[in-house]
């Protein structure tokens, strides 16, 4: 094709997408003046019935101060007439009485006059016009009652429309990560009457510093009245959570406060498929008994043992698929098999503290929870090994809970509970079990941990579910302050593996 042709052609479909990209901007143009005309109407309407309720709280507040100025205004006339009332009737009398003694001053008769006299002092004795006050029992001064709304104008003058709220700003140093809980502490740079509420948002990463990409969404708690949130019920899957704050008024929601990063490292792992029993049924953290699993393949397995065949020589099985570099290590062993209806988590501890829990299917029959080396065999059982240490609950015949450690086991005196938490310290030697609900204690390992350890779960009919992301918990942390005895360990099960 002609190169003019082609150059010219080129022109013509950036001139058309061009176009196109105008159309869109003009019609995004004639939307946002439809918004503006629409927010526009609303917003006066807003300010209309702000006003409208402005008005109504004044009118309201004048009928109420002119009904009591009405009120004084009676009580003080009332007061008035009553004293105008005795006034007169006071005069009246007392003039009766004036006119009666100008009278008896003709009288003659010094008897008489005598008697007439004697009456007249009793009567002037008795007379209201001298027992009556002359001053008013009120004053006319309705000076209590005036308003002065200096203050008031100077305030409804300044009322403009709302600020923008400020950006809070949150206290590091309040901040406080305990129990899988959050609790976040905020501030205002400076006092504002005029905040609603706040909104807090936080997001789950693996990142120290927050970043633009590859970041989770934010997670969103609102209408918070006070400055102090706590998240509860959180799983710590992650290394660090990532917090803001912003304050909102009645309009409008103010800038982000700067993000803060708090640390939130916990034990996560999940069930490790790849190598449980083929009778269990795995997902992610929960396992259950399967009967029927895998019935064809056992058979299979079978022959090939008779026959002397290995898979640990010969590579990974085909039904396995290794997920990462710890799994495809594990990955290289058989499935478990036989009775050896167990599963181990795909993480391992290394060192440091860490906790996680586990509960029972009302129905389970028999299971186990503890933790084993890498290297427990494929018909190998839960704590008949030297290198793997568990509790055990049978609720066959009866219910009873014990330890086992290296083919030995002791028989626990306690009641099992609904959940158990497991606490192992690697660097202390230490793997401690406890009633999740009470934390109370129920046994303890103390050995030396020579290799990493995974967790390791046992089971026969029923189910089991496994938390991990969680925190030692606090009081957990103080029931190992104070335990410096062996509490419910046994010299007989404790070594050095």
């Amino acid at each position: 094709m002609d190169p003019h042709r082609e150059a010219l052609q080129r022109i013509v479909s950036n001139l058309a997408n061009k176009n196109g990209e105008i159309h869109n901007f003009i019609d995004m143009l004639n939307h946002t003046i439809k918004n503006v005309q629409v927010n526009s109407s609303n917003a006066i309407s807003e300010l209309d019935e702000e006003f409208d309720g402005l008005y109504s709280i004044l009118d309201e507040m004048k009928g109420s101060m002119a009904s009591t100025i009405q009120q004084e205004e009676a009580r003080k006339v009332q007061a008035l007439q009553d004293q105008l009332s005795q006034c007169s009737n006071a005069l009246e009398s007392s003039e009766e009485l004036l006119e009666l003694a100008a009278q008896s001053l003709d009288i003659k008769d010094p008897v008489e006059f005598l008697k007439a006299a004697r009456q007249i002092k009793e009567r002037v004795t008795m007379a209201s016009a001298f027992r009556i006050s002359l001053k008013p029992t009120v004053s006319d001064s309705m000076t209590h009652l005036m308003v002065d709304f200096a203050l008031e104008r100077r305030i409804l003058q300044a009322v403009n429309f709302l600020p923008v709220p400020k950006a809070p700003e949150i206290d590091l140093a309040a901040c406080l990560v305990a129990d899988n809980c959050i609790t976040v502490s905020w501030r205002m740079p400076e006092d504002d009457g005029r905040i609603d509420h706040f909104v807090l948002e936080y997001r789950k990463t693996n990142f120290g510093l927050p970043r633009v990409k590859d970041e989770q969404p934010w997670e969103l708690i609102d209408y918070i009245k006070a400055t102090e949130y706590t998240l509860s019920g959180l799983k710590f899957d992650t290394k660090y959570m990532n917090l803001r704050v912003q304050a909102c008024n009645k309009a409008v929601a103010g800038e982000y406060s700067d993000p803060v990063t708090l640390e939130t490292k916990a034990f996560v792992f999940s069930l490790d498929s790849t190598s449980s029993h083929l009778n269990l049924k795995v997902e992610d953290t929960y396992v259950e008994w399967d009967p029927t699993g895998g019935k064809g393949q056992e058979k299979v397995k079978g022959k090939e043992n008779k026959s002397g065949s290995s898979l640990r020589s010969g590579g990974p099985s085909p039904k396995r698929t290794p997920v990462n570099t710890r799994s495809s290590v594990r990955g290289s062993r058989d499935r478990f098999t036989g009775e050896s209806y167990t599963v181990l988590g795909d993480s391992a501890v290394e060192s440091g503290q860490h906790y996680w829990e586990v509960r029972a299917q009302k129905d389970c029959k028999s299971y186990s929870v503890g933790v084993t080396y890498r290297n427990l065999g494929k018909f190998d059982q839960l704590g008949k090994t030297n290198s793997s240490w568990c509790i055990h609950i049978n609720n066959w015949l009866q219910t009873t809970i014990s330890a086992k450690h290296n083919n030995k086991t002791k028989t626990l005196d306690i009641t099992v509970p609904d959940r158990i938490g497991v606490y192992c310290d690697f660097d202390g030697g230490q793997l401690t079990f406890y009633n999740a609900n009470s934390k109370e204690l129920l046994y303890t390992f103390r050995t030396k941990f020579t290799q990493p350890l995974l967790p390791g779960f046992m089971i026969w009919c029923g189910g089991l579910t496994v938390s991990t992301g969680l925190q030692v918990p606090s009081a957990v942390k103080t029931l190992q302050k104070g335990e410096n005895v062996l509490s419910g360990s046994t010299g007989s099960l404790n070594n050095t593996a």
